[in-house]
């Protein structure tokens, strides 16, 4: 029975497996990260971060050791030399497991490791969920410090106010206008009386005229007898 037993032998004798765990570890401080299946994923995190532990000391014994792990003198090298600066101020915890879809084929689950420190994607998405998470914490504080900044808002409100001013001018402007056009349209009006009065009095003119006329024929009338 394997009761209490954690280590996963991935299904490969100690030799063979001692091997791919140092290919592993050799690829992943290379490449900053690798794709391979979650059981491989999560034995070679165990396997390689006590070696990243290791690489802190750069020392000749502690070089010796991690190349007995790794067995590849360029790993060793960018161990010490670039991946050591980065994780200095780190207590543990190196790699991060990514899941991922299921291999076609035979349905392996698959996940990505790779090493903290060298992706920034994850690494600004935690500060800024850590900055809000404090903002959130200390926000009673920092609103009085911010209450200044509200009262100076108001300025530019009254900056903006001022630009219906402009519209009201040209509102006022309008009505005067409309009355210099409407004016002669009132004189029309006045006009128009006039005119009528005159045509209503051009009978009356005529009317005399009419009377002098039956007058007319008399006068005739009596040259006419005096001429006889």
């Amino acid at each position: 029975m394997r009761h209490g037993k954690k280590h996963n032998h991935l299904g490969r004798t100690t030799s063979h497996r001692k091997a791919m765990m140092g290919n592993m570890a050799a690829s992943l401080i290379l490449h900053k990260r690798i794709t391979t299946t979650l059981a491989k994923a999560k034995a070679l995190r165990v396997y390689v971060e006590p070696i990243l532990t290791k690489g802190k000391d750069d020392t000749t014994h502690s070089r010796r050791t991690v190349f007995s792990y790794l067995q590849d003198k360029d790993a060793v090298t960018i161990l010490f030399r670039e991946i050591a600066e980065k994780i200095a101020t780190r207590p543990g915890g190196y790699t991060r497991i990514i899941k991922l879809e299921n291999r076609l084929g035979d349905n392996a689950e698959m996940a990505i490791i790779e090493l903290v420190d060298y992706n920034t994607v994850y690494g600004t998405d935690a500060a800024q969920a850590a900055k809000k998470s404090t903002r959130r914490r200390g926000g009673a504080g920092k609103a009085k410090a911010a209450a200044p900044v509200a009262q100076v808002a108001p300025v530019e409100d009254v900056v903006i106010a001022e630009a219906p001013v402009e519209d009201i001018a040209v509102a006022e402007e309008l009505p005067v206008a409309e009355a210099e056009v409407e004016a002669p349209v009132a004189e029309a009006q006045l006009e128009t009386p006039v005119a009528e009065a005159t045509v209503e009095e051009t009978p009356e003119a005529e009317a005399p005229a009419a009377e002098e006329n039956p007058e007319a024929p008399a006068a005739n009338e009596e040259n006419a007898e005096k001429g006889e």
